[in-house]
């Protein structure tokens, strides 16, 4: 027998080690040239985004998170306002609401395609909500068409959360340039993975662009001047300028992802698991272009935590996202209405399991999942 075959849930070092003279080169030119805050080096990268999304502006910040929130505080949103956001998503969605001192309003999910439901979202409506944020779960864009009917019907402002979703479309439109806002996040797991934390927001509304650029360096306008109470949200040239060595790779590696999304689903569709009803595989929405950020699969017969092990004994990686929706949060209990059930969401949350996705994998590793899962005593 030879060796074992060893599938991390991710790994960096696939993707990074063969950029390594070239980002080495890249963090040389940055400390030549002593410019550590703001600077070319994040003027270029956000033109760069702001030209691959199709958005007229792109604000670089310094995580996902605080785009998020530095969005919200652009839109003005504060204490009393209401906003709608799905409770499966990962927590920054709602904390950045909280951080402001509006009230996240908890929606529930589609069965289909994990993201918010817009029906759910509907009846969730007060004359308190200012705001939506649907979340772009996994790499596949939630549907902004009814997204934009529920707002428009309530004059609601529309931020996208697109920290997994990159170079996703819904239709012709890429997630960026289909809310008021828009917030990625270059953490170095996403497809476009950065060496830290980074974000960047993408707008086509000028006075909101100038906002966020006013609020991102403490409200300065100019420095020292401070017109609105904004904090430090600056992307750091370094990152910026690493970031900018990856990102001509990005559409590579988007498609590596949908080709190794499209052999999990033609292969482990005609395994046991998946005919018999006990496993059940993600989609592809028509008319919607996945990036796989994530390629999430829902075991339904209560064995989930089985696969995971018969995983780990085969030296799969794999992880849960996420295992708590977020109005079953301990920090969110005291909100009204976090009572009620969210019963897509909660099954979700019990079923849900992660399984290695990354570009580089290679045939003999794919393979080894396939068979793996296609085995597995669930």
């Amino acid at each position: 027998m030879g060796e074992p075959i060893h599938v991390p849930l991710l790994d960096l070092n696939q993707q990074n080690q063969p950029l390594a003279a070239e980002l080495k080169d890249t963090f040389a030119r940055v400390l030549d040239s002593s410019q550590f805050i703001l600077g070319p080096e994040v003027t270029e990268f956000e033109r760069q985004v702001a030209a691959g999304v199709g958005a007229t502006h792109a604000i670089g910040v310094s995580s996902g998170t605080d785009a998020l929130l530095l969005s919200l505080m652009a839109l003005g949103i504060g204490p009393g306002d209401e906003v709608l956001c799905p409770s499966f998503t990962f927590f920054a969605t709602a904390g950045s609401v909280s951080r402001t001192g509006a009230i996240p309003v908890f929606i529930d999910s589609l069965d289909d395609d994990f993201n918010l439901d817009l029906e759910n979202a509907a009846r969730r409506v007060t004359d308190k909500t200012k705001a939506i944020i649907p979340v772009h779960l996994f790499g596949q864009a939630a549907d902004m068409d009814a997204v934009q009917r529920l707002a428009s019907a309530h004059d609601l402002m529309v931020l996208e959360d697109a920290a997994q979703s990159m170079g996703t479309q819904f239709g012709e439109k890429k997630a960026g340039t289909m809310g008021d806002l828009c917030a990625f996040s270059f953490f170095p797991s996403k497809n476009l993975g950065g060496f830290g934390d980074g974000g960047m927001i993408t707008t086509n509304d000028d006075a909101l662009a100038e906002r966020v650029r006013i609020l991102r360096v403490h409200g300065g306008a100019p420095k020292y001047y401070h017109k609105a109470i904004g904090g430090n949200f600056r992307l750091d040239p370094l990152q910026a300028a690493l970031l900018r060595a990856k990102l001509g790779h990005l559409p590579v590696y988007i498609a590596k992802r949908r080709a190794n999304a499209a052999t999990y689903l033609e292969r482990l569709s005609e395994s046991t698991p998946v005919r018999e009803g006990r496993l059940l595989l993600p989609s592809e929405m028509s008319g919607r272009t996945h990036t796989w950020n994530q390629f999430t699969i829902r075991v339904t017969n209560g064995k989930r935590d089985a696969l995971m092990e018969h995983l780990a004994a085969n030296q799969i990686g794999s992880a849960i996202y996420y295992p708590v929706p977020l109005h079953r949060q301990e920090c969110f209990s005291n909100l009204a209405g976090v009572e009620a059930r969210l019963p897509i969401c909660e099954k979700m949350a019990d079923e849900v399991l992660s399984i290695p996705i990354y570009p580089e994998l290679s045939t003999e590793q794919i393979d080894h999942v396939i068979n793996t899962i296609a085995n597995a005593p669930i």
